[in-house]
């Protein structure tokens, strides 16, 4: 039987079917699972040239289309009953009223999802050897706006919802198509990006934002456990810091508590040995 601490680390996918014929293997898929939190990146392949777009106000009409059909989110993971749930606290596309839920089992090294409320198969292998150190974190600007940060080994993702809601049950791409650019650009604004730590530098591989590719997050933590710093960039290109407020975090260490929410014991010896790391 699965279990959730069976899912810690990254998985990518290699294949989703449904019943009447259809599959996908050429979709991206990369999903970072946490001691609970998790964040997941979804993009479709043949993107557009990304040459010369260095910021969000460079992205341009002919780019809309395909960065409107990615897909990403990332919340908590949890046993529903025999299956398991994906609970989504930020979400690339519009939300919808279907939960995303499914049944997990192993077929040797394959993990292999099945649909709980659509059906569908899908087929997860672990790409991550390395599960130590781990940690993960949900956290919220002074904007209100909610994000991500979970490191498995030396792999990471950062999630950063964009600062509007999206209509509930709408479609991105029928959004970004019906508005002006300037608005397009707003409704995009939502990172997940996939990266490794190589050294002191947190480099970016993917992302929702393909300009913030090759960036380092460079995170910076306090050491009270209260608070992380991210690099940034503003839409017109400037190099700027979001200051995060931690309300949720899971770490790796002997003193955390068995639910592995909120600040635990374990959590100031884990900033003060990251303080300041970038």
């Amino acid at each position: 039987m699965v279990e959730v601490k069976d899912t810690l680390g990254l998985w990518e996918r290699s294949l989703i079917a449904w019943p009447d014929g259809r599959k996908d293997t050429t979709t991206f898929v990369a999903w970072l699972q946490g001691p609970s939190l998790f964040a997941d990146l979804r993009q479709p392949h043949n993107p557009p040239s990304f040459d010369g777009v260095a910021c969000l106000d460079d992205l341009q009409p002919d780019h809309f289309k395909w960065l409107a059909r990615q897909e990403g989110f990332a919340g908590r993971f949890a046993r529903a009953g025999d299956a398991f749930e994906w609970r989504r606290m930020m979400d690339y596309q519009c939300a919808s009223d279907t939960a995303d839920a499914g049944y997990l089992s192993f077929s040797d090294s394959v993990l292999v999802e099945r649909g709980r409320d659509i059906p569908y198969i899908e087929h997860w292998h672990q790409t991550s050897p390395r599960t130590r150190p781990h940690f993960a974190a949900r956290m919220q600007d002074l904007k209100g706006i909610e994000g991500f940060l979970v490191q498995i080994g030396d792999v990471f993702m950062y999630a950063r919802n964009r600062a509007i809601a999206l209509p509930h049950g709408s479609s991105l791409v029928e959004l970004v198509s019906a508005c002006s650019p300037e608005e397009a650009r707003i409704l995009l604004d939502c990172e997940i990006s996939l990266g490794r730590v190589r050294g002191d530098s947190w480099l970016i591989d993917r992302s929702s934002l393909p300009f913030r590719v090759n960036a380092d997050l460079a995170p910076s933590f306090s050491i009270d456990g209260e608070s992380i710093a991210i690099a940034d960039i503003t839409g017109a290109g400037k190099a700027s810091v979001r200051n995060w407020k931690i309300i949720d975090l899971e770490v790796d260490t002997p003193q955390q508590n068995s639910s592995g929410q909120e600040h635990d014991e374990g959590a100031p010896s884990f900033f003060r040995s990251m303080a300041g790391r970038a």
